[in-house]
């Protein structure tokens, strides 16, 4: 039994990181009900890598985070609308939202009301800079949150311009974080019975994602600065180019610095590193560098990459996300589960029994929207007179077919 079984959340976020916070309590076990506008799919749906899926709303970026989610199409703008959400808050412990504080309001999903509904509720709302402060009501994205909180200053190579994180980043830290946040709350709530809001900003999250350049910047008053994939302190904390392919290297005590030097045949650097005082590395990192810059091409990253690892220093061949997909690493770990024909990462996670599972593929707009509201006691005539009336919506297919790339 997975640790979320019987609990249900109702998720009406978008794009990257609500969804994502969903997705990784839906794998838990949760279910989880995706509740998207009927003439507004979450924008994902239309991007991706495949022109087709993106045709037809199952686009590869809304897939990424859709799975194992049931998906309504409710017009909560309506009286009718919001009175079947509010039907179903009375069958569900959490609600996720990213809507802006205004949409909030028109919607009817503000804490209060749906508190005074089901005082017992999980409520997390998530937005770029939370719900106080003087930005509140400003609109973010991942790329805007980097910006702003400092990301893509500490990221590039020394004394370049400032470089975004190529992923979603902030997105998805801000999702594991929420989901952490309700996780957190959920306890509260089994001890206590109380409900509790939740306000995750993902300008805070970003700054706990590189919190140990938050601590600095906050005891020092300057920033560290952008280095590269070079340690500006460490020989060993760095890439190489070899005979062929790049290497990072992660040696970054003494014991593992000294290691890597024994293992490239440099025994007599290896003794003098164990013996220097770690306030002193600094100090010899041009020599270490050099010295290392000239022996590692001698052999290709691949082959160093098993040496050193064999002398317990931290290091990989730098490769490609579709190359390292197919690692049998990845593949012994499970984080990548297949559902149907298709595969999905699933979460980072295992356990010893209830791991984390994906239960179904990602689901077309409004796919179960008329078995949600069965499940209401909504019949079929009540359905397709809602359905005429533009209040809910659902496909004549129930899933549209997914392509191999």
């Amino acid at each position: 039994m997975r640790p979320f079984e019987g609990l249900r959340v109702l998720d009406l976020t978008h794009v990257f990181a609500g969804p994502f916070c969903a997705y990784q309590l839906g794998v838990l076990g949760a279910k989880v009900i995706k509740i998207e506008p009927v003439d507004r799919p979450d924008m994902t749906r239309a991007d991706g890598a495949d022109a087709e899926l993106n045709a037809a709303g199952m686009g590869l970026s809304f897939q990424a985070q859709g799975g194992g989610k049931r998906a309504l199409a409710l017009d909560l703008k309506s009286d009718a609308g919001r009175a079947i959400f509010d039907r179903l808050l009375a069958t569900a412990d959490v609600v996720v939202q990213n809507y802006t504080a205004h949409a909030v309001e028109e919607l009817g999903l503000g804490y209060d009301r749906l508190a005074a509904l089901k005082p017992d509720l999980i409520y997390c709302a998530i937005s770029g800079f939370g719900a106080t402060g003087p930005k509140a009501a400003h609109p973010a994205y991942d790329v805007v949150i980097q910006a702003y909180a400092g990301v893509m200053a500490a990221n590039g190579e020394a004394g370049s311009d400032p470089v975004r994180v190529g992923p979603a980043m902030v997105d998805y830290g801000t999702g594991a974080q929420a989901a952490l946040a309700i996780s957190a709350a959920l306890y509260g709530r089994a001890l206590t019975g109380q409900g509790r809001r939740i306000d995750v900003a993902m300008a805070d999250c970003a700054l706990m994602l590189m919190n140990s350049h938050t601590a600095t910047t906050l005891a020092t008053g300057v920033a560290p600065r952008p280095h590269g994939n070079r340690d500006p302190s460490l020989a060993g904390y760095a890439t190489y180019e070899t005979a062929e392919g790049t290497l990072m290297i992660g040696a970054h005590t003494n014991a593992q610095m000294a290691n890597l030097m024994r293992a490239v045949g440099e025994d007599a650097v290896a003794d003098e590193l164990a013996a220097t005082p770690r306030a002193e590395i600094a100090g010899r990192r041009e020599g270490d560098a050099a010295l290392l810059a000239g022996v590692l091409r001698g052999k290709t990253a691949a082959e160093w990459e098993e040496i050193l690892n064999t002398h317990h220093v931290p290091a990989a061949r730098v490769r490609g996300l579709s190359e390292a997909l197919d690692e049998p690493q990845f593949g012994a770990r499970n984080v990548v589960q297949q559902v149907g024909q298709d595969r999905f990462a699933v979460a980072g996670f295992t356990y010893d029994r209830g791991t984390p599972s994906l239960d179904s593929a990602p689901r077309a707009h409004g796919a179960d929207s008329r078995a949600v509201l069965e499940e209401l006691g909504i019949d079929a005539a009540t359905f397709n007179d809602l359905a005429a009336r533009g209040v809910v919506f659902s496909p004549s297919c129930a899933r549209f077919p997914r392509t191999r790339p």
